[in-house]
């Protein structure tokens, strides 16, 4: 990072902790994919669906921790951008999002400005606190979700 980090309180809440690391962690991101005309929470939907394949709207919200509305929101942008293709399920209730060709196109656009934030980060945190990161967010996340 360029700027020398500033000394932060720390937060009584775990929540409002893990939330400002996001807001900046956004940031940076956000910076580095808006030439692109992309967002973080659009690219992070991209690279979902590029792991999942098809997967129903509920899924998916699930698997990014996302609530529906949000989701919602974001994937009728995607749409409107013919990033993520969407169809019928089964009843008829259930929505089914895959990765359109234009979606796929717009990730690997993206994908090297991504990386570069991913492997600036990483050099600045260390491999070692990089991976313990991954993990302890994964296992903090399953507590969460089970609660």
């Amino acid at each position: 990072m360029d700027k020398p980090p500033k000394s932060l309180p720390n937060l009584p809440c775990l929540c409002a902790t893990f939330r400002r690391t996001a807001r900046a962690l956004s940031q940076i991101y956000d910076e580095a994919l808006r030439p692109l005309g992309l967002k973080t929470t659009q690219f992070t939907i991209l690279q979902a669906l590029s792991l999942t394949g098809e997967v129903s709207q509920g899924r998916l919200g699930e698997i990014l921790a996302l609530d529906s509305t949000t989701l919602t929101r974001t994937l009728a942008i995607m749409k409107r951008r013919k990033w993520a293709a969407m169809r019928q399920g089964r009843d008829g209730r259930e929505r089914l999002i895959s990765l359109s060709t234009a979606g796929r196109e717009q990730l690997d656009l993206a994908s090297p400005a991504w990386q570069a934030v991913q492997d600036r980060l990483r050099s600045e945190l260390g491999e070692e606190r990089w991976n313990a990161l991954f993990q302890e967010n994964r296992e903090i996340t399953a507590v969460a979700r089970a609660m």
